[in-house]
């Protein structure tokens, strides 16, 4: 059981739905272009009921624009590390994202620690909620098991932003990288995480509940880390490609 503090519609639950397969399509879609995409699907809606669900969904237009936003009261923004940056081996940048998950009647939201170099799942953790507390589990996790990366990406959200979060990567000494806001390249490779999770898991699926959610994204991720070859690592696992990589000290 869950519990939703604004309760939401099937006929909207079914256009945030949709409005997630658009925007995996096409992420520069801002509140008008999908307001216009879902009615050519035959879905009369109008553009502040879009905007209204897209903040629901914590979805936006993802292209590069002046950075007039202001962060959340006490929340440093950092600058962005990555750039023109060689990434050669395993630990060396980590990055994290939150995505929007559909259920067969309500959603929840996913995070994910990645590594840059290998693909690899860190770690990961579910939620009915968009706070800070599920991400810090995740990343708390991720130190335990593998230990630390010398820089952490992640995007402008006030939830990577907290100091809940950044206390963790400043307390392990660990360098902060911020992606531009609205710029999906500075970090494309969770990016392309959630279109393989999704095409190839979720929207498979009705998940009955909270608990089915996370049953079946765990069975998920733990293939795609460990038999789902990419063609970006030359046809190996994320699990290969960061165990093969590690130094032999740290392997063991």
């Amino acid at each position: 059981m869950y519990y939703l503090s604004a309760p939401v519609s099937a006929t909207d639950l079914g256009i945030m739905r949709r409005m997630d397969e658009l925007h995996l399509e096409y992420p520069f879609a801002g509140s008008r272009m999908l307001r216009d995409l879902l009615r050519q699907d035959g879905t009369a809606i109008g553009r502040c009921h879009v905007a209204t669900l897209m903040k629901r969904m914590a979805i936006e237009a993802i292209y590069r624009r002046p950075n007039t936003s202001k962060p959340a009261t006490g929340h440093r923004i950092y600058p962005y590390l990555l750039r023109k940056l060689p990434i050669t081996r395993p630990s060396q940048v980590w990055a994290t994202d939150i995505s929007y998950i559909p259920m067969a009647r309500g959603f929840v939201y996913l995070v994910v620690i990645v590594d840059w170099f290998s693909r690899k799942v860190l770690s990961h953790r579910v939620s009915i909620a968009m706070e800070a507390d599920f991400c810090v589990e995740a990343l708390e996790e991720a130190i335990a098991r593998y230990g630390r990366p010398e820089i952490f990406n992640t995007d402008q959200g006030s939830q990577f932003t907290s100091m809940a979060f950044t206390g963790v990567l400043l307390r392990e000494k660990i360098a902060i990288s911020m992606d531009g806001r609205g710029a999906w390249r500075d970090n494309v490779v969770v990016e392309r995480l959630w279109r393989s999770v999704k095409y190839e898991e979720v929207y498979l699926k009705a998940y009955g509940t909270v608990s089915e959610a996370r049953a079946g994204i765990g069975r998920y991720l733990r293939f795609y880390n460990e038999k789902r070859p990419h063609s970006s690592l030359a046809a190996r696992t994320p699990d290969q490609s960061y165990f093969d990589n590690l130094p032999t000290t740290m392997a063991a």
